[in-house]
């Protein structure tokens, strides 16, 4: 390549990330005119905050991630070996631990060839692709760096048939109207013999009280506080924002009205923060910023919006405790 070549190619990466960067200004304004302040769960996850999030994974209080575990160490083998997927997709793949269980079925039933990660985080899905390459010589391991909430784009056209996965209950993150567009976008992929994964944290029923839920969201550590607070962190670097962290506390409860965990930053203090090119954002002592929300569903509602996608569950494992379910789906005919 050529002197002048690679300077085209850094000024198209620039360009490219100069658009990303006023995007995500324009959209972090918005979310903080709003009468409920907002800022979108994927800012969240830089490097830092992908870490912050592996370390939640393993906490005592976070059920979730060891129960699809275990889920998936029962059932990965018998779906893999009735199913023979040749490739797996995974959105939101972050370090892929539990995407290795799926992956280490395929290999030993012989199906698979291929591992498409995509997450949001370049950096750390880089990182994980090196590993993967390492421990799966067999498969190709194409990562995708993209927010898959907004587009499914992928880097080429996997192999039938493929299973297209999204666990840790990340559709939870999502308003049923933001699933459904999502849902939609993965069941116009699917062909015949595809297949769609999804991962569901359940509401609280007879053995999961609502105490255990909120104790998921709120360790005793104080490593979900860091995480959620990490956000403001990555507007402070990406825009040039001047968010005070100790100046926020963090919040999480469910709300059984809705069926959801809502994550708040909450100001300890009346104060005005700017962000370059936009009019300072005033807050009120005790107003908060909503981070995320965390939808805990049932088998009736979840069909209810997977039908609304054009998807159709052909199974639904729950652990013993019901704390949280395994669902295989297809598209509607």
């Amino acid at each position: 390549m050529t002197a002048d070549e690679q300077a085209a190619v850094r000024a198209g990466v620039e360009e490219d990330a100069g658009d990303a960067r006023e995007r995500m200004r324009q959209e972090v304004a918005e979310g903080l005119s709003r009468p409920q302040k907002e800022i979108a769960p994927k800012y969240f996850y830089d490097t830092r905050g992908s870490e912050l999030f592996e370390e939640i994974t393993r906490l005592d209080e976070y059920y979730p991630t060891r129960t699809e575990r275990a889920l998936l160490e029962t059932w990965s083998g018998p779906w893999v070996e009735g199913l023979r997927p040749a490739a797996l997709v995974e959105l939101g793949a972050g370090s892929a631990r539990k995407s290795r269980i799926i992956l280490e079925a395929m290999r030993r039933h012989g199906s698979g060839r291929l591992y498409v990660p995509v997450d949001v985080a370049e950096a750390f899905l880089e990182d994980t692709a090196v590993q993967l390459r390492g421990e799966y010589p067999g498969f190709a391991i194409v990562p995708a760096a993209t927010d898959f909430t907004a587009s499914l784009a992928l880097p080429l056209t996997p192999p039938e048939p493929t299973w297209y996965a999204l666990l840790g209950s990340t559709v939870g993150n999502l308003d049923t109207g933001s699933a459904v567009g999502l849902l939609t976008r993965v069941a116009h992929r699917l062909r015949p013999t595809d297949r769609f994964l999804l991962g569901a944290d359940l509401r609280p029923g007879p053995n999961k009280s609502v105490a255990r839920l909120e104790a998921a969201y709120n360790d005793a550590r104080g490593v979900t506080a860091a995480f959620n607070l990490n956000v403001l962190r990555v507007l402070n670097r990406e825009l040039g924002s001047d968010f005070d962290l100790d100046s926020f506390r963090h919040h999480a409860f469910y709300d059984a009205a809705r069926g959801r965990i809502e994550m708040h930053l909450v100001s300890r203090r009346p104060q005005l923060v700017r962000i370059p090119g936009e009019r300072a954002i005033a807050f009120r002592e005790g107003e908060t910023v909503r981070t995320e929300i965390s939808c805990k569903y049932d088998k009736a509602s979840l069909e209810s919006i997977l039908a609304a996608a054009g998807l159709a569950i052909t199974r639904w494992e729950e652990d013993p405790e019901g704390l949280f379910a395994l669902v295989m789906t297809r598209r509607r005919p």
